[in-house]
């Protein structure tokens, strides 16, 4: 296994341990890695590798986007699944890894919501999301998103379904 991958591991972890811990990811962590990612390409590849590097970043950040703009995850797991991108070297694998980790997020959201008594709400509220957004638009539900969620609502760490996602992409890449 190459140093790219142990090292978009050793993040995912971190990620993870962080998010669980405060609901958190810091910008120390994200920021960093995308500047080593960044870094490491450039020595090992020069400048042709660090801007694959740089797209991959970009990629990662841009399909993450839309979510947080309605407020339906948080900017850490933006910046998380971007820097994931740089360390992965390009836009392909970072879409695989996008769609793997979207692909982990409804199992383990719904495992969640079983385990904690709250599905048939989960359920609820999804429906009036879509609702919502069919009437008004693609725009933040004013009742259900991350800032409105009550304390009493079950909230997936989303680092866990980007660890999923980069587990699937490395293994498949």
């Amino acid at each position: 296994m190459d140093f790219a991958r142990i090292a978009a591991i050793v993040v995912v972890i971190c990620a993870c341990v962080t998010d669980m811990k405060s609901r958190r990811i810091p910008n120390t962590l994200t920021f960093g890695a995308a500047a080593g990612a960044l870094g490491y390409s450039l020595a090992a590849g020069g400048f042709p590798a660090m801007g694959w590097s740089f797209v991959g970043w970009l990629t990662g950040a841009a399909l993450f986007f839309p979510l947080f703009a309605l407020r339906g995850i948080g900017g850490g797991d933006v910046k998380l699944l971007a820097a994931l991108g740089a360390w992965l070297g390009g836009p392909v694998p970072t879409v695989w890894l996008a769609l793997f980790s979207a692909l982990a997020g409804g199992p383990l959201a719904l495992g969640l919501a079983l385990s904690r008594g709250y599905a048939r709400q989960a359920f609820v509220n999804l429906w009036g999301l879509l609702s919502y957004w069919r009437v008004v638009g693609l725009k933040p539900h004013p009742g259900l998103t991350l800032d409105s969620a009550e304390a009493a609502v079950p909230r997936l760490p989303y680092s866990l379904p980007i660890a999923a996602g980069l587990l699937v992409t490395l293994w498949l890449h």
